[in-house]
């Protein structure tokens, strides 16, 4: 079937922030008293809904989740860039796009304007504040793809986490997964998603999947 639709997954898709949410998440937890590294952190929670990481991470002492929030919003305005070969993709892709992310709106919001992709998604953006569940439920997949007119069998998720590539499979949408992340690819093989190392390449991937 032909592509009507091509949804992002923001985190790690779009933006190289992944690596500032795992630092910042492993030293939280680190603060709680658990004993993590960053990479055991990557594998558990990236990608996540914040329902899974809620219910994970339990009961804090006050202000803990403030002083996450005030940490990481610091580290993206001074860190953050789009992921390379993202743009150059986005200038060549002749098909309508959206982004779906677990993240919140704001964190969405913050992370485009950050990198000068907001005015590629104005209008286009959604979160899993928007559903009653997050990823790896397809249902955030679903309402992109209603309220932008496309039919599921015509969407094409382009993702980099074993929670969106699951989303997009339950949502019976085509996937992408970009293995050049901090996901090894080992752990996106065998989910039915057609893997990638370069993002410059998704317009080419997209027409060959029609």
């Amino acid at each position: 079937m032909a592509v009507e639709l091509v949804i992002f997954d923001c985190d790690g898709v779009l933006v190289d922030s992944e690596r500032i949410s795992v630092r910042v998440g492993t030293a939280a937890l680190r603060r709680l008293g658990w004993t993590i590294d960053e990479t055991e952190y990557a594998e558990r929670f990236v990608g996540c809904s914040n329902e899974y990481w809620d219910e994970q991470v339990g009961q804090t002492p006050p202000g803990w989740y403030e002083q996450i929030s005030q940490e990481y919003t610091a580290a993206i305005k001074a860190e953050l860039c789009a992921i390379g070969g993202i743009e150059s993709a986005l200038d060549r892709l002749d098909i309508p796009y959206c982004v779906a992310s677990n993240g919140r709106h704001a964190a969405i919001r913050d992370s485009l304007e950050v990198t000068g992709l907001a005015p590629r998604f104005d209008g286009r953006v959604f979160s899993a504040e928007d559903v009653a569940r997050g990823k790896p439920a397809p249902d955030l997949f679903l309402h992109a793809a209603a309220t932008m007119g496309a039919p599921p069998e015509s969407c094409v998720v382009i993702e980099d986490s074993p929670f969106g590539v699951t989303a997009a499979m339950s949502a019976g949408m085509r996937c992408l997964a970009f293995a050049g992340g901090l996901t090894p690819p080992s752990r996106l093989t065998g989910l039915g998603a057609t893997l990638f190392h370069d993002p410059a390449t998704i317009p080419e991937l997209i027409a060959d999947l029609v």
